[in-house]
């Protein structure tokens, strides 16, 4: 699973609200509290039906790094694909990037962050360069899977300067290097202080490109997280009882996961505490007429699903039922606006446009956020879909769809479900459908 040191958003947010709401254990560090780990035996009987995904899980294949690897030096020799301050005819030489999701999307091995420098460089051609600290050059061979020029660093040595040596014998001493977004700045600023000659430049153009697009492969392993993720909380909402905390719906979610052998979780929040769309500290305790908003995910292979439902306990108010419709309509209208082709800004102006036109306006005064993020081993990664975005939306590009409405001491309703760009035609679902209404939120 995610490399437990790494700290996200909704771990964050599990932290800060710990006290009185189960979280989001988002699927890179999902710690339990010591309070919560129950056996999964002790669920309520809704979940009996849940068995782990077992044989439909297939692992990403070793070609399949390699052809990331060859993506990723094909495109460092074309135009770049957006505009941008850099020249319009500039050719990368080389990537670098430290340990992270994208040094995993491209070599398969998964490493905690440090201080120590892995280090990958991708040349234009030739075999990519790995830079390990010399006592764990053992640790890391047992996990490579694809052959790479391995150099090591002694604990007294700078391993960039390691790094720019190898670029120099293979007769890369001058160019362009990008540099990937979540590489460290101490081990960027160390590259170009080891090697000054080059000229250093962002490496999206190239890294956001290859991942952006998902393969068949990485599209089925999200649809399959997306489906587990709708039966684990489809259990936990029949599993409601008047009375409950956010923290034993929240608990419930975890283990239900767990049962299937997966790591996942929700944020969970009750009543006027959806009103704030990532949470509130204050305790909430379920009860007659109250909506309940689920936003959580979990990870099957480290690709995620990013789903939200509400649904109500007992009876709707008039009010909560127009906002669900309007919600809905506004996810319609996003998905029909997700095209090949136009720009991921637009996708969001068609959902708020439903939204404002329906009274709750203007701007981001209800819908107080973007309608969606890019989908992928960091959950959210670019593209957005926020206004003014001027991506051009490319097939096989994933994206959370997940309009809402928040009134201040009254509720929140959020719908989120995920979907991918087509060749032609709207954007296609990856969750198995959307909600049909509060009381049927699954369909």
């Amino acid at each position: 699973m995610r490399i437990p040191s790494v700290h996200t958003r909704r771990e964050f947010l599990r932290a800060t609200a710990a006290t009185s709401m189960a979280a989001m254990p988002m699927p890179r560090s999902l710690e339990v509290p010591q309070q919560e780990q129950q056996p999964p035996e002790s669920l309520p009987p809704a979940f009996s039906s849940l068995t782990p995904l077992g044989a439909k899980i297939r692992p990403i294949t070793v070609a399949e790094f390699a052809e990331r690897i060859a993506e990723a030096q094909n495109l460092m020799t074309e135009l770049p694909r957006s505009n941008g301050p850099l020249p319009a005819d500039l050719k990368y030489d080389a990537l670098f990037m430290a340990q992270g999701t994208s040094f995993y999307y491209f070599t398969g091995v998964r490493w905690s962050i440090s201080e120590r420098l892995l280090g990958l460089i991708i040349p234009r051609s030739g075999q990519p360069i790995l830079v390990v600290p010399a006592f764990e050059e053992g640790r890391l061979r047992e996990k490579l899977k694809l052959p790479v020029d391995v150099r090591i660093w002694q604990e007294d040595e700078n391993p960039t300067k390691v790094a720019v040596a190898a670029l120099a014998e293979r007769g890369i001493r001058t160019g362009v290097i990008g540099i990937e977004e979540a590489t460290a700045f101490t081990f960027y600023d160390h590259f170009r202080d080891a090697a000054p000659g080059f000229q250093y430049v962002s490496a999206d153009r190239v890294t956001i490109a290859c991942r952006a697009r998902k393969s068949p492969h990485e599209l089925e392993l999200m649809r399959l997280a997306c489906s587990a993720t709708f039966d684990v909380f489809r259990a936990a909402l029949a599993s409601l009882k008047e009375g409950m905390s956010q923290d034993d719906i929240g608990s419930l979610i975890t283990r239900g996961f767990a049962k299937m052998d997966l790591r996942g979780g929700a944020l969970v929040l009750l009543g006027a505490s959806a009103a704030l769309p990532h949470g509130t500290l204050k305790p909430q305790k379920l009860k007659e007429g109250d909506a309940v908003l689920i936003d959580g995910e979990c990870l099957v292979e480290d690709y995620p699903s990013d789903v939200t439902r509400t649904s109500i306990f007992g009876k709707p108010s008039e009010k909560i039922l127009q906002a669900f419709e309007i919600v809905r309509r506004a996810q319609d209208a996003a998905l029909d606006a997700a095209r090949a082709g136009r720009l991921s800004g637009t996708v969001d102006d068609a959902a708020r446009k439903v939204i404002v036109d329906a009274g709750y306006g203007p701007g981001y005064k209800y819908f107080t956020h973007r309608l969606g993020h890019g989908l992928g081993l960091d959950e959210h990664e670019h593209p957005y879909l926020v206004h003014g975005s001027k991506t051009i939306l490319e097939p096989s590009m994933t994206f959370s769809n997940e309009p809402g409405i928040y009134v201040p001491n009254e509720f929140g309703m959020r719908c989120e479900d995920d979907m991918a760009i087509t060749l032609d035609g709207p954007a296609q679902l990856l969750t198995p459908g959307f909600a049909r209404s509060l009381e049927k939120p699954f369909g």
